[in-house]
């Protein structure tokens, strides 16, 4: 089975003063030994932003070292026009870009389980891991 790995899961994985920092860390564990782990470079992105703007430069090479054991899906146009229109057309403070494009490469992979910690995951039918 691939498990998608969302930003929220990611941050909470580097940053010791996130809330669900045991958490992930112990989700991400036992995802490593029996899953296969996805992503998309948007995700890769907008984690490296994130932690870089709330702890500096040295956590990004903590992001880094765990996305060598996930696999990287390239966001091709397609799935970002899409992702686009959906957002223009969706509601104020819905999913974001990010989160649209996690779904369009979920659904065209056939992926129904996100390590997330963000309720957009299950909004949209998919089954959140480490909530």
């Amino acid at each position: 089975m691939t498990v998608f790995v969302d930003t929220s899961a990611l941050y909470a994985l580097v940053s010791a003063t996130d809330r669900r920092h045991a958490d992930a860390r112990s989700t991400f564990s036992d995802l490593l030994a029996e899953e296969s782990l996805t992503t998309h470079n948007y995700v890769e992105v907008e984690t490296i932003s994130l932690v870089h703007a709330r702890h500096g430069p040295r956590p990004v090479a903590r992001v880094r070292e765990i996305l060598e054991v996930i696999e990287i899906i390239w966001v091709d146009e397609d799935i970002h026009t899409t992702a686009l229109d959906r957002l223009a057309s969706g509601r104020r403070g819905g999913p974001s870009l990010v989160d649209l494009v996690s779904f369009e490469v979920m659904e065209r992979d056939g992926i129904e389980d996100a390590f997330a910690f963000d309720e957009h995951f299950a909004d949209a039918g998919f089954r959140p891991i480490g909530d």
